[in-house]
């Protein structure tokens, strides 16, 4: 593919070829954004079918390399796929309109949810909340399952699982979960070098070495600087950047993993209650779209302000930028970093500390929040193999289990 030699020298993030206009990126990925049920292995076979497939944007094989780039990067894999598929073909205008039209339809229900939230005082609405507490157990069950299966194949991972959920356990907090991914990364270091060989292809982007450096710059600056600028002016504001920046920083495996991590950072300092924090992310099951969506919710139900829309404007762009960022600076050295044994080694068991965090997350606080008796377990079990076994939606599961909690409520009382 050729390149216009009069093209300008600054426009270092263009791709190899541009063939759509930023509108037309927009309305391809408000269609997925409207449309795209079922997490992040889901979005994959949506951006396939429709990108591949039918638009024919790119081929099978450079799909599957930008696939195993977003997997290998900490962050949201379907929004930094869908970012870089916008970039390859709108340049930086084209990855910010695939974007905002995969992830605004999202958090925009989610901010109404967490608004109407406080409607739901009565005995229906309570029962309401505690049905989509039931669904968090069902569906973040589906996902250390199917996680564990995919993940954590030998007894070597399964051990590194094992023991990033006993550091969880006995540590706790957001250090803890922080020293588990460390830790796993170091373990795969040295005992995961046979897991695989590194897969072929090239990623057509023209993304120089010198945006690649800004951007990592910039992504070690705020985690760094972000701590320190909280610190200082004790603002909440600012350590609510801080906050979501580095969960954000530290996601792998998708977006059910971004639960245990947002946890520990929310509710102990009491900005949001484990109840309505569970209730958002049940909610979050019932709509299409990135599950990092669930930061806007996060960010408009808190008390402290800055809440509501700017809460969550904030808390959207804090939890996403990391990932983002993390895309670009890694477009120009993907090639050869992802041919060393050694990457892909930390990578592996990076992966299975993170089933151990899912797992610890689901006893605390999924399962304790929400299973109070045995109709509790029943509907959550229910709910599990609905997702497992008849591959149900995620949304119609959701619907399903808040109806019948709340007839379960109506006719028998509500639970404990």
């Amino acid at each position: 593919m050729k390149s216009s030699p009069t093209a300008p020298a600054a426009d270092e993030l263009q791709p190899k070829t541009r063939t759509a206009s930023p509108g037309e990126v927009f309305r391809v990925f408000l269609k997925l954004g409207l449309t795209s049920f079922g997490g992040p292995i889901a979005h994959l076979g949506y951006f396939r079918d429709e990108l591949v497939t039918r638009r024919k944007w790119l081929g099978e094989a450079d799909f599957a390399d930008l696939v195993a780039l977003c997997q290998f990067l900490p962050g949201p894999a379907s929004s930094q796929i869908g970012f870089a598929l916008g970039l390859l073909r709108g340049g930086p205008l084209g990855a910010l309109a695939a974007w905002c039209a995969f992830t605004l339809p999202s958090a925009f229900l989610l901010i109404a949810f967490a608004l109407a939230a406080p409607a739901f005082n009565g005995p229906l609405g309570t029962s309401l909340i505690h049905g989509l507490k039931i669904v968090a157990v069902a569906v973040v069950a589906q996902a250390v399952w199917s996680m564990a299966r995919t993940l954590t194949p030998d007894k070597t991972r399964a051990g590194i699982a094992l023991a990033a959920l006993m550091v969880i356990v006995f540590l706790g907090g957001s250090f803890a979960q922080i020293a588990a991914i460390v830790l796993g990364g170091v373990a795969g270091y040295w005992l995961c070098r046979s897991g695989g060989a590194a897969p072929n292809g090239h990623l057509a982007f023209r993304v120089s070495r010198g945006v690649g450096i800004g951007a990592l710059m910039i992504f070690f600056a705020l985690l760094a600087g972000l701590p320190l600028l909280a610190a200082l002016t004790r603002a909440h504001g600012i350590a609510l950047a801080n906050s979501f920046y580095h969960a954000g920083s530290l996601v792998f495996g998708g977006g059910h993993v971004v639960l245990p991590l947002l946890e520990a950072q929310v509710v102990p300092p009491g900005w949001i209650s484990a109840d309505r924090f569970l209730a958002g992310y049940g909610a979050a099951q019932a709509v299409p779209g990135p599950l990092f969506t669930f930061a806007a919710y996060l960010g408009a139900a808190m008390t402290p302000t800055p809440n509501g829309f700017l809460g969550a404007a904030l808390c959207l762009a804090a939890v996403f930028l990391p990932g983002l960022l993390l895309v670009i600076g890694a477009l120009p050295y993907w090639d050869a970093l992802r041919l060393r044994p050694g990457a892909q080694a930390v990578m592996r068991g990076t992966n299975a500390a993170v089933v151990g965090i899912l797992g610890a997350a689901l006893y605390n606080p999924v399962w304790t929040s929400a299973i109070h008796e045995s109709r509790d377990f029943a509907l959550a079990l229910t709910g599990f193999a609905l997702l497992t076994v008849w591959r149900a939606p995620p949304w119609i599961v959701v619907v399903l289990l808040a109806a019948a909690t709340v007839v379960l409520s109506v006719s028998l009382g509500p639970s404990p």
